[in-house]
Formats: C-alpha cells, sequence, structure tokens
C-alpha cells in the first residue's frame, strides 16, 4: 500500500501541464490516456491508479461504441481536466487510441475548445509509463487447473460450467463489439456440428452484459450459432484462466473440468481440431483399455487334492 501511494502521488505530482499555451495554442501535457470521463470517474483517481484488467476491457467498449478517447490530466490537488485527443502529425499505429488507454504519456499538440470541450491534436506522443499491476497469469500457469464459470444464458438462466463435466468443452470468450470474435465465429460453429455427437461441447461466454441483450440475439441470429451463450462474462474471468484481458479467448477444457489448453486472441480452426481428434483419441483408447480389462475371464485357483483319509 505504502509503494501504490508513493507511486500515485508521484503521478500526481507529474500528471500536470508543463508548458502554457502559447498564442498559437501549442500544448505539452502529461497524463493518462482514458475511455471516457465517466469511467475515470468509478475511482478517486489520486488514490487509485486507471489501467486494471477491468478497466482495458471496458476501455474496449467504450471505443468500439464510439466514446471519444480522452487524455485525463490529474493536477496536485486531485482535480482532472480532460482534453479530447484529435489525429494530428503523430501517426498511431492502429484505427484508434485504444493500445494507449491505461498508459501515462506526454502529448505535444495545438488545442482547441468547443462548447466546453477541450481538444488537443497530437503531433506527439510519448509513453512514459504503464500502471505498476501485478503480473498477469500467464496461460502455463493455469494448464491442469480446475475450470469453474458461473454466468447466466440469454434467458437469463443462471449456467455452470462444471455442469458440463463428462465433455470436452471449447469455452470461446468474444463480445458483439469485437470484430476479430465475429471472424473466429463460422469456426466455432462448424466445431459444434462435427464434434457435438461425440462429446465436444462450445460454449460461448460474452463480455456484452444484459443491457446488450438485444444484440447478443442479433448476433447469435446473423452469425448462426448453435451452443449456448452466456453473457455478462468480466475482464477478471478471463484474467484468472489466464487469457488476459484482449477478446477473443478460447480455453480447451478436458472431460474432468481441467484446462488443457489456452488460446490467446482468434483460434486456428486446424490446430483446434487437431487437439480434438488427441483429446477424442485418447479417451476412445482408455475406454478400450477398460472394457478389454473388465471382459478378461476371472480364474480360481485350483483346489488342492485333500489328503485326509476318508
Amino acid at each position: 500500500m505504502k509503494r501504490l501511494a508513493i507511486t500515485l502521488l508521484l503521478l500526481a505530482a507529474t500528471q500536470v501541464q508543463i508548458a502554457a499555451q502559447n498564442p498559437s495554442g501549442a500544448l505539452k501535457l502529461k497524463g493518462t490516456i482514458v475511455c471516457c470521463k465517466d469511467c475515470w470517474a468509478k475511482a478517486d483517481r489520486s488514490v487509485v491508479q486507471y489501467g486494471t484488467s477491468a478497466d482495458l476491457a471496458q476501455a474496449a467498449q467504450c471505443i468500439a461504441k464510439g466514446d471519444p478517447t480522452l487524455l485525463a490530466v490529474l493536477d496536485s490537488a486531485g482535480a482532472t481536466t480532460f482534453y479530447q485527443l484529435e489525429s494530428g502529425a503523430f501517426k498511431r499505429p492502429g484505427k484508434n487510441w485504444l493500445q494507449y488507454v491505461g498508459k501515462i504519456v506526454e502529448v505535444a499538440g495545438t488545442m482547441r475548445s468547443k462548447k466546453d470541450v477541450r481538444y488537443i491534436k497530437v503531433d506527439e506522443l510519448k509513453v512514459l509509463t504503464s500502471p505498476d499491476f501485478p503480473p498477469a497469469i500467464s496461460p502455463q500457469d493455469v494448464i491442469g487447473a480446475d475450470a469453474e464459470l458461473v454466468l447466466k444464458d440469454v434467458l437469463g438462466i443462471e449456467q455452470r460450467l462444471s455442469a458440463y463435466r463428462g465433455r470436452v468443452v471449447v469455452l470461446n470468450f468474444w463480445a458483439t463489439f469485437c470484430v476479430p470474435c465475429r471472424k473466429e465465429m463460422p469456426d466455432l460453429v462448424a466445431v459444434q456440428n462435427q464434434y457435438a455427437a461425440v462429446g465436444v461441447q462450445v460454449i460461448g461466454a460474452s463480455a456484452d452484459d444484459a443491457t446488450a441483450l438485444p444484440k447478443v440475439k442479433q448476433f447469435i441470429k446473423d452469425v448462426k450459432i448453435n451452443f449456448p451463450v452466456w453473457i455478462g462474462a468480466s475482464a477478471g474471468d478471463m484474467e484468472r484462466f489466464g487469457l488476459g484481458s484482449a477478446l477473443p479467448g478460447t480455453l480447451v477444457i478436458g472431460r474432468d473440468g481441467k484446462i488443457i489448453a489456452v488460446v490467446r486472441g482468434v483460434i486456428k480452426a486446424a490446430e483446434l481440431k487437431k487437439q480434438l481428434e488427441t483429446l477424442l483419441a485418447g479417451a476412445e483408447q482408455s475406454a478400450e483399455k477398460q472394457i478389454a480389462s473388465n471382459d478378461k475371464p476371472t480364474t480360481t485357483p485350483t483346489a488342492k487334492a485333500s489328503t485326509v483319509p476318508s
């Protein structure tokens, strides 16, 4: 806690305007890139850092629905000034600012104001630091661990992953706002079609909440999803399964409920099918051995002849 407090005090001291506006409107600012004012306001940012895995997952949703990305400049008194980011001479690598959300940056550019909204055209951007949070759980950390997840389906009925013990489960984390998720859905539908009869079950865990249920249902219809869909999955759920916080992510879970494989990003259909074939073949061989063992004739030792005279 002491370390966190010192870190936050230092951030608050440095996240201030370090060059006054000159007649041309040029500024140099230090602050945190955030997805929206509401997410920033969820905590006292002079005490609680912004940029947790949950913050970043929410940022993806905010940016996907069109919320403008902001630079939050926190002064030494704890007050925040927001600047809406506009493209300038700085060429960001992606189509939006998402990869910078949660990072402490130094931005240089030209400011303008319109209807009480401050804008800054980003001509220069330098990442100073990322939030100091505990290291994420790696995929290797969860292999062999029991997998449990409790969410509601699209009818509002609570569902548990443990109810699928005895089947091989492909658990996919996705969302309606996730473009790569839509790309991989046909492959997951094909897996369900091909392997359901031999004990494989695909389950979709959507990061959309109950307010987005109409979008989820439309997505199911559009993509022709043929497996159960649950809603309300969180970044925390993904983190504890070693998937990180970026969608999509997929787990392969054995019949005993233990995690066998962790796939970050879009699945590769050929690799997934190969893994399922290996699992199913292993299970079949085990069953055959068990049957063979049960079918062996039982023998009893031959009784020795009695030497007692009659």
